[in-house]
């Protein structure tokens, strides 16, 4: 019994350091912003290489025409194997999906941005506050941009 209320215990505290950052079903339905194939060579490849699409919810979608993102925004980047087969790429199997979520009270040590990666088949979040550190560390090359790399073209 001791075991299985330490494993709750520490569940939950995992929940709350990785900010409860959820995954977000339906997402191929919210806006798509932009695609990407990162190929052999590229300097993420090894942590990111496929074809990349990026989703944004409403909220997202106008933090990216203003600028500043809204907490409720979410991003997800959905990570594919690229498929180069007779002269097309096309989507392989899914590698990751890896979600941005504003929250800045829950997310202070991050400027408000939660980030979570799931596992492809079991939708399982993968990284801890670690994990979540290191997302951020990347991500503030980009605070003149509230931290997100995609930009929204018409």
């Amino acid at each position: 019994m001791k075991a299985l209320l330490f494993a709750l215990a520490a569940s939950l505290a995992f929940s709350a350091q990785a900010g409860d950052v959820a995954y977000p079903d339906g997402f191929r339905d919210w806006n798509h912003v932009k695609s990407m194939i990162l190929n052999k060579g590229h300097p993420l490849y090894d942590a990111v290489g496929g074809m990349h699409h990026i989703y944004a919810n409403k909220k997202a979608m106008a933090g990216y025409k203003t600028g500043k993102f809204a907490d409720g925004s979410v991003l997800v980047f959905d990570l594919f194997e690229a498929v180069d087969k007779d002269n097309a790429v096309s989507e392989g199997n899914r590698k990751a999906v890896v979600v941005m979520a504003k929250n800045a009270k829950a997310h202070k040590e991050t400027a408000g941005w939660g980030y979570q990666v799931f596992d492809a088949k079991t939708r399982k979040a993968t990284i801890d506050a670690k994990g979540q550190a290191d997302c951020h560390t990347c991500h503030v090359a980009q605070k003149d941009k509230d931290f997100v790399f995609s930009a929204w073209r018409d």
